[in-house]
């Protein structure tokens, strides 16, 4: 064995680099000075250091390496994404699945590059750069970044300009640590001959490490509420988990024969459920980004009340609340849910419909009002790649779509459009209608997008949560303030018209608040919480109100799924057998969301493997229908789901 300390200017630069790099870092996030000092004792020697083994020690060398760094990475990786309070709750057993799975990523590597130096530098970065997404993609959304986040990368990607990151002591220390590794694994020479046969046997052992870990997680579930995924599963086999989840298999008891049988109880069109004699009304639907009242989460008091306008609404409106199937993002999610009447509870966590399971024309509430006679219109005052829409609404049936350019970009708040601007907009395409034209609008607004930390010139913070309290809470509040403002206007308008309107409005979902904003009402903040306490995480206001005689009602709770439903029977239009099967089944199964369902006979929520009985029975179903509509092609119900005859 040959050990030297090469000391040169080049060298000595490199040093001076990284360690002023790294005290840099270390000073805005706040890392212990004799951990830096530490680093810089440690760093030096290495630059320095070079090391030639004996060949016979190669091999040896080589796996210590291997092990070594995917130890490393999976306790850098779990160690970055876990506060103190979880990091301890991952098993051994978790652990080793995860180091296992790390040790196939450096195989793999090694199997294309055969440099194992290099193969610890790749597979070292890859990893780390990998934990670091999830980290800050969690710090902007509060969820974890998972496998089906990529298809939509490039969404995120438009907004994430709009967010502030910051690092922290964790982020400094894991660098050290990769950087420490890395340099170990360069300055150590080793000579292993590259043959054919040594990535032969590096797809071998990879091979058999993935099946070791696919045997060992076969009944885990994929997490991305809080961090349960990272410290349940270990991140690197949750987002796996992810990958295992994307495909679909039918649901128990699936068959032609059992849709058909449901077929027997529905006929295509039922007119039963009409309210008024009013037909044909302008529908107008509202999805309010990010918009929800916070007080369902515990006390809230502000200043002022948040939504004066909204909290008045009594004649001819149904509100109340609904669960979204997704918190902080994901929004595509709840605009599924609410035009095709399904639900996320039987697909896969953190998984996005609009660029995982649209591949041909679905049968939503545009296709219904298609079919009786509708003009449908889509308006999104951002940009029309966001989510895939410029692709989905055409499968849709839309027949017109609206993006960022149809819109005045002048009227913003922060640096987005406002809703008032959206709402002209509506009013602007239901002034310039056909004679006779019977019209369905899709407005989903932008103004209240997460990213509430920082301050703007051009928006005012009029409402505030009273006592102890947070820039970004503050802030949300008062975009809320301002929603209320421009959903008054868009009502007054329609209350002064003479042609039947109904207007339907709801939240897509909770804001991804920090964890301290929200303790300060719930007493708890985003972790430790029951079901019924994180439910409370997925509830939205909706709205239904016309400006023709209905009845009002207040419903305490349903879901996003059902609101489709409501909104047809409200405007006096016959129902289609789906949602004849869906009012039906809101009479049992009142709200449904991916976390669970609103048990009547438990009087509060259940996951849906807890169902029994005729709650079972219905969800069962559920899913059968849900299943035919999206991936059996073959078997489509023409009943269910004919789209647009």
């Amino acid at each position: 064995m040959k050990v030297s300390l090469e000391i040169e200017k080049k060298k000595n630069i490199i040093f001076a680099v990284i360690y002023l790099i790294m005290i840099a870092a270390s000073y805005f996030a706040g890392a212990k000075w004799w951990v830096v000092l530490l680093f810089g004792l440690v760093l030096y020697p290495l630059i320095m250091l070079k090391l030639k083994l004996p060949e016979k020690l190669d091999l040896l060398w080589t796996v210590v390496l291997y092990i070594s760094g995917a130890a490393l990475s999976v306790f850098s990786i779990q160690y970055l994404l876990l506060d103190a309070e979880d990091f301890p709750k991952t098993t051994d057993f978790i652990y080793i699945v995860n180091f296992v799975l790390a040790l196939a990523v450096f195989l793999i590597i090694h199997a294309v590059c055969n440099n194992v130096s290099l193969t610890c530098t790749i597979a070292s970065i890859f990893l780390m750069v990998f934990a670091h997404v999830d980290y800050f993609v969690y710090e902007f959304r509060g969820n974890e970044f998972t496998y089906a986040d990529l298809k939509s990368a490039g969404t995120g990607l438009s907004v994430v300009t709009k967010y502030s990151f910051s690092i922290s002591q964790k982020n400094v220390y894991v660098v050290m640590a990769l950087i420490l590794y890395v340099l170990l694994a360069r300055r150590i020479k080793i000579d292993i001959e590259s043959t054919i046969g040594t990535r032969i046997i590096s797809v071998m052992l990879a091979v058999i490490c993935g099946l070791f870990v696919a045997l060992n997680s076969v009944d885990l579930n994929t997490e991305t509420w809080e961090k349960k995924g990272t410290y349940r599963n270990g991140y690197l086999l949750n987002f796996v988990l992810g990958i295992r989840d994307s495909f679909i298999s039918e649901p128990d008891d699936y068959s032609a024969g059992a849709v058909k049988k449901l077929e027997k109880n529905y006929t295509e069109a039922d007119s039963s459920k009409a309210e008024s004699d009013v037909k044909n009304p302008t529908i107008i639907v509202i999805m309010n980004e990010s918009f929800s009242d916070l007080s369902v989460l515990g006390n809230l008091e502000t200043n002022q009340p948040v939504t004066p306008f909204m909290d008045s609404l009594y004649k001819n409106t149904i509100k109340g609340y609904a669960l979204s199937s997704v918190y902080g993002a994901k929004t595509p999610n709840s605009e599924w849910e609410y035009m095709t009447g399904n639900s996320m509870a039987f697909l896969p966590e953190g998984s996005v419909v609009y660029q995982q399971y649209i591949d041909d024309q679905p049968t939503s509430i545009v296709s219904t009002l298609k079919n009786n006679g509708y003009t449908c219109v889509a308006m999104h005052p951002y940009y029309s790649t966001g989510w895939s829409r410029n692709k989905v609404y055409p499968k849709l049936g839309f027949d017109e779509t609206h993006f960022m350019d149809d819109f005045d970009e002048t009227n913003i708040l922060r640096e987005y459009i406002t809703d008032q601007e959206l709402y002209d907009g509506i009013i602007d395409r239901y002034e310039n209608r056909k004679n006779n034209e019977k019209l369905y609008i899709m407005g989903i607004t932008m103004q209240n997008h997460g990213g509430y930390g920082t301050r703007y010139d051009n928006f005012d913070q009029e409402v505030y949560k009273l006592g102890d309290s947070y820039t970004d809470g503050n802030q949300y509040l008062s975009l809320i303030h301002e929603s209320d403002k421009a959903f008054k206007n868009l009502i007054t308008y329609f209350q002064n018209v003479d042609d039947p309107v109904e207007i339907v409005f709801f939240g897509d979902h909770q804001p991804g608040l920090y964890s301290e904003f929200i303790k300060l009402i719930n007493g708890k903040g985003t972790s430790g919480l029951s079901e019924d306490e994180i439910e409370k995480l997925y509830t939205v206001p909706f709205y239904i109100w016309t400006n023709y005689e209905t009845d009002a009602k207040t419903v305490d709770i349903t879901s996003l799924n059902y609101l489709s439903t409501m909104t047809l029977e409200r405007a006096n239009i016959d129902l289609p057998a789906y949602n004849q099967f869906l009012a039906d089944m809101m009479e049992v199964v009142p709200a449904i969301n991916s976390r669970g369902y609103y048990s009547k006979t438990a009087g509060g929520f259940l996951h849906i493997d807890e169902a029994s009985g005729e709650e079972a029975e219905w969800i069962k179903n559920y899913n059968i229908l849900q299943y035919n509509s999206m991936f059996d092609e073959k078997n489509k119900s023409s009943l269910f789901f004919p789209y647009i005859k």
